[in-house]
């Protein structure tokens, strides 16, 4: 049976906007050895899955630096401190990146993004009966362009490579995992 590890000491060593990273030291329950890992503190997240009333999914495009691409995602962001609830960040990032609002936020799911070195949680949620409320509200890092696309369409884009983050394709998991458990 795999055992915990003992953690025998834990410093920061680097804190950036976003994130900050600290070297852990274990000891292996079966080496009985130490080892350093390092690990990436950082807020958790939250993805919305916006759907129109006529059945469109708000998404939108957006330059990611870590791969240098424009991406097809849906919106979502880090929970910032003093939201005690992740769909406080769900229904701001929602209206700021798209300028969209929803009747209703439903929580289907949660993720570790990365467990072997990030320590933080990916909280997705439902919007339903989402429509247009006002202008986005973008970051001065933030270039998006917001655009419907059918739920139908949505399956194919991931299987063509047009959506590829990693955390949108498991929203997508979530919310069909919810449409089956709502039909029962």
């Amino acid at each position: 049976m795999v055992k915990d590890w003992e953690k025998l000491n834990s410093e920061e060593i680097a804190n950036f906007r976003i994130f900050k990273m600290r070297r852990d030291t274990r000891r292996s329950p079966r080496t009985g050895k130490e080892h350093s890992f390092f690990v990436l503190e950082s807020p958790d997240w939250v993805n919305v899955v916006p759907l129109t009333p006529d059945g469109q999914v708000v998404m939108i495009h957006q330059f990611r630096h870590g791969t240098a691409e424009v991406t097809l995602e849906i919106p979502g962001g880090m929970v910032d401190a003093g939201e005690d609830d992740p769909a406080e960040a769900v229904r701001r990032e929602l209206l700021e990146e798209t300028g969209y609002a929803a009747e209703e936020i439903i929580h289907i799911g949660t993720v570790d993004p990365n467990p072997a070195f990030l320590n933080n949680q990916c909280h997705t949620y439902l919007a339903l009966n989402a429509c247009w409320q006002q202008q986005p509200q973008f970051d001065s890092a933030e270039d998006i362009e917001v655009t419907l696309v059918p739920l139908a369409d949505v399956a194919g884009l991931i299987a063509n490579g047009r959506i590829t983050h990693a955390l949108v394709v498991a929203a997508f998991y979530h919310y069909e995992n919810y449409k089956k458990q709502s039909e029962k």
